[in-house]
């Protein structure tokens, strides 16, 4: 089955299947287990911050791991780096499940499985994403990255429901859930993806760093306004759904499959527009930046209004349309950030892009816990006040760079007289 073309005109089916389960694994890594965090504070007789490093604690390590998965993807290739890291995600899982349905007192293995897991978790959709921009060309490129973003997002609208199912068997048995998926995906990529070969020869690790140097040297502006801007989107996003999670519980006494369905409905917003969005960019590249901008103003507006309205159901309709404003901001960054540099450093820099977005989700919860004890017109003016930065920034920094953009129509003084020369030549034959 073919899935590479030159004129990016070509999407085959099971590559991308393949590709897109990958970051649909890694997402749920974090978001199925957000619905089960007050079960599990209850079960282990922990508190409500210990309960959030279940989610530190998977993303930390992921974000300081992947900038070296980025590197050995680049050095070697992607798939030797991917399909090891998807085993060991499964593995941290597989301890996690049977230290909390084996120990007494299992926190600390639990913790030990979820670090395990965060470190499997870097060599996943980073790198699945560099690997879609070395396999798809052109249009198809844009239109595989959304692909990918919606399945991660996807992951995140279904990852609170089957977090919440799997729950009805045993509150730990998400756990076991990661390696019953990990396996097939691993084998999927194994037998689906025909990696492109290297144009050249690895560098040694000194002209490696000096090419990096060079990069971001050269596009340091646009590409830290990037990452930041991504880190913002997924820091907002997943605090509020871990805010969003205590409230329906303690709150509203919501728990169970109705918890699970209502956190999915800003997902749910996210996944449809991100996957919208990668459709619509691969032939107007140049809207990005306005995208980018929009979607940030789409987060901040409604967040900044959730601190003064207290009704559920307008809470609810404005976190989706802060979910809309993610899906727009994502797929563009993605779309950005794989293109900015060729195939041989685009592992790193994707990956770089991966590990910012990690950490963002890492602090989400600790930090909105902090913030929820103050106030929560303190938190979601904080939050709003966030997004509006990076915003600004994005507006007066992100550049789309030139090879993504349409290039005008060429013009008679424009075309060379060699080439115009030519041109008349024909017609005169033709005459």
């Amino acid at each position: 089955m073919e899935q590479t073309a030159s004129n990016g005109k070509k999407l085959s089916l099971l590559p991308l299947i393949a590709l897109g389960s990958v970051p649909l694994i890694m997402v749920l890594g974090n978001s199925m287990l957000i619905p089960i965090l007050t079960t599990m504070q209850e079960e282990l007789n922990i508190s409500k911050f210990q309960a959030s490093l279940v989610i530190t604690l998977f993303s930390v390590p992921a974000g300081i791991i992947i900038p070296l998965a980025g590197f050995l993807s680049d050095r070697f290739n992607r798939k030797t780096v991917i399909i090891p890291s998807l085993i060991l995600y499964a593995l941290g899982g597989l301890i996690a499940g049977v230290a909390a349905w084996l120990l007494d007192k299992p926190f600390g293995v639990i913790m030990a499985g979820r670090v395990l897991q965060g470190i499997g978790a870097a060599g996943t959709a980073p790198i699945a994403m560099a690997l879609a921009g070395d396999i798809f060309k052109g249009a198809a490129r844009s239109q595989a990255l959304g692909l990918i973003e919606a399945s991660n997002g996807l992951g995140k609208v279904l990852s609170p429901i089957l977090g919440v199912l799997v729950a009805f068997i045993v509150w730990y048995a998400a756990f076991f859930a990661f390696p019953v998926l990990c396996i097939p995906a691993a084998l999927a990529i194994w037998f689906f993806i025909k990696e492109p070969k290297k144009k050249s020869e690895p560098q040694s690790i000194k002209q490696y760093v000096s090419s990096l140097k060079s990069i971001f040297e050269k596009e340091w502006k646009w590409l830290m306004t990037a990452y930041f801007t991504g880190a913002s989107a997924l820091f907002i996003l997943f605090g509020v759904l871990f805010y969003l999670s205590q409230i329906l519980e303690e709150q509203y006494k919501i728990d169970g499959l109705p918890k699970g369905g209502i956190l999915a409905i800003p997902l749910l917003a996210m996944s449809s527009t991100s996957y919208i969005t990668g459709a619509k960019i691969k032939k107007r590249k140049g809207l990005m930046k306005s995208l980018i901008v929009t979607g940030m103003l789409l987060v901040a507006v409604p967040l900044g209004l959730a601190a003064i309205i207290k009704n559920t159901y307008i809470l609810l309709a404005l976190l989706v349309i802060s979910g809309i404003g993610t899906g727009l901001v994502l797929p563009c960054l993605n779309m950005l950030i794989t293109s900015a540099v060729n195939m041989e450093k685009r592992g790193i820099v994707t990956s770089f892009y991966g590990s910012v977005r990690f950490l963002g989700v890492a602090i989400g919860p600790p930090v909105f816990t902090w913030l929820m004890e103050i106030s929560r017109a303190v938190m979601f003016f904080s939050v709003a006040g966030l997004a509006l930065v990076a915003a600004g920034l994005s507006m007066w920094l992100i550049r789309v760079p030139d090879s993504e953009k349409k290039p005008p129509a060429p013009t008679p003084g424009s075309i060379p007289h060699e080439t115009m020369r030519n041109i008349l030549a024909k017609k005169k034959a033709r005459a």
